[in-house]
């Protein structure tokens, strides 16, 4: 497990929030059904001292560190508040802010990610559904069952086309050691590079699913990165030069990161690339 395990300690901010409840009992009835600790404490300023589906909240995330053992937040605040709130994390001594909000500014991102490195503190999105490690743990929105307990890593930049993915892979008998949603905007915490290189040395990984869009060349740079054996698959190929498609950050300037193209570095990197994602079970039971 490369984000934590079963054992993790997990708050959520914006707990009272209709995201944040839903989601905290969702999480929580998954960490039942693996035995582990789950969403044990919530943060929403100004509401502290009630609770959400058996969970307290307090004021802030000081507030909930000092009576709860947690290295992990998973955060469900509105854009404008976000950066705050993943600053807040960082400097009370979170290690880990998954940041699921989305329509939070690019300069807030920057600052937030920033600030977060400089204390020691990890973020993956925003803008993402969160990450999975079947069977131990759950961060964030993910369904968890369409996954398998098994030793291939997922990386991705697109919610839904992750599960479509995972549920491919589980069908044909082919589990997922960590799933891992990194968001679609512009600018992200933890990109490829960062994930492959947290994959290479987890002893349960030992092939990664990389799944991109238009947009950028993160992808090619998370291929360089790793000695891990990779199938890709990049979504967008009919995506218009100079248009926005989905995400903010899946736009094609000026020639640069287009599908194509994107298609053919990886291939020139000696990354298969499936051209559909049910191709990719088949791809990767090659490497395995």
């Amino acid at each position: 497990m490369i984000y934590g395990d079963r054992n993790t300690g997990v708050i959520v901010q914006g707990a009272t929030g209709k995201q944040g409840a839903f989601h905290i009992s969702l999480m929580n009835e998954y960490a039942q059904e693996v035995g582990g600790r789950g969403v044990v404490a919530g943060v929403t300023p100004g509401k502290g001292g009630q609770e959400i589906h058996g969970v307290p909240v307090y004021n802030t995330v000081k507030d909930a560190l000092a009576s709860h053992d947690a290295s992990t937040s998973v955060l469900f605040v509105p854009g404008g508040a976000a950066c705050d709130s993943v600053m807040e994390a960082a400097n009370a001594g979170i290690e880990l802010v998954v940041a699921i909000t989305e329509h939070i500014p690019v300069h807030d991102t920057m600052k937030a990610v920033s600030y977060a490195k400089l204390e020691g503190c990890s973020v993956i999105g925003p803008n993402c559904p969160g990450i999975l490690s079947p069977g131990e743990l759950k961060l964030g929105i993910m369904p968890p069952h369409l996954a398998l307990r098994g030793n291939v890593g997922v990386i991705s930049r697109s919610g839904t086309l992750t599960y479509e993915v995972i549920s491919e892979l589980t069908r044909e008998g082919i589990g997922q050691s960590t799933v891992v949603g990194i968001g679609g905007d512009p600018v992200i915490g933890e990109t490829f590079t960062d994930v492959l290189q947290r994959f290479e040395t987890d002893p349960q990984t030992d092939a990664v699913v990389l799944i991109g869009e238009v947009g950028g060349n993160l992808e090619e740079e998370g291929a360089l990165s790793t000695d891990l054996p990779i199938v890709s698959y990049i979504a967008g190929i009919s995506a218009p030069p100079e248009k926005r498609m989905g995400h903010a950050g899946a736009i094609v300037e000026g020639g640069e990161g287009d599908a194509k193209s994107k298609i053919s570095r990886l291939k020139k990197m000696g990354v298969p690339v499936a051209g559909k994602p049910s191709e990719i079970p088949l791809m990767i039971k090659e490497f395995l």
